[in-house]
């Protein structure tokens, strides 16, 4: 049997996400952001003060993984870490005035490329798909 790349939801998720990622990063590189750190930051304008335990298992990424972004963030002045006050061994991520500066641009920034990759499809389309994307991680959540 054939293999079809392109009736593959692995090979066009795969393919999906790294035109994202791409023009998510052209249109964050003026912020001096990068996707990954966009990620966290959403976590982070969204509830601030979380540790990097929560941040791993709220972007489905590898500790390591989140280490590095954590550093670079920190290097970059995006954020600080601090000990936390109900776990001496936890250490609190918090944001920074240069990252909540950053807010509302990178935002518009995340929007457009979404208007971009949705472009063509009508307001059912783009909410059927928003669905349907969403059950499939869950899908691949569980196991």
């Amino acid at each position: 049997m054939a293999f079809e790349k392109e009736h593959s939801l692995g090979f066009l998720s795969n393919h999906l996400a790294r035109l994202m990622a791409h023009g998510l990063q052209k249109r964050l590189a003026p912020l001096d952001l990068a996707p990954a750190q966009f990620m966290v930051l959403l976590e982070l304008w969204e509830e601030d003060g979380l540790t990097q335990t929560d941040l791993v298992a709220r972007l489905d990424v590898e500790q390591a993984t989140m280490a590095n972004t954590l550093t670079r963030m920190e290097r970059d002045g995006l954020i600080i870490r601090e000990k936390s006050v109900a776990d001496r061994r936890a250490r609190i991520v918090v944001l920074t005035e240069a990252a909540r500066s950053r807010h509302a641009e990178a935002i518009i920034a995340a929007q457009e490329q979404n208007r971009i990759a949705l472009h063509g499809l009508d307001e059912n389309e783009q909410a059927e798909l928003i669905r349907l994307i969403g059950k499939v991680i869950s899908n691949l959540k569980r196991y």
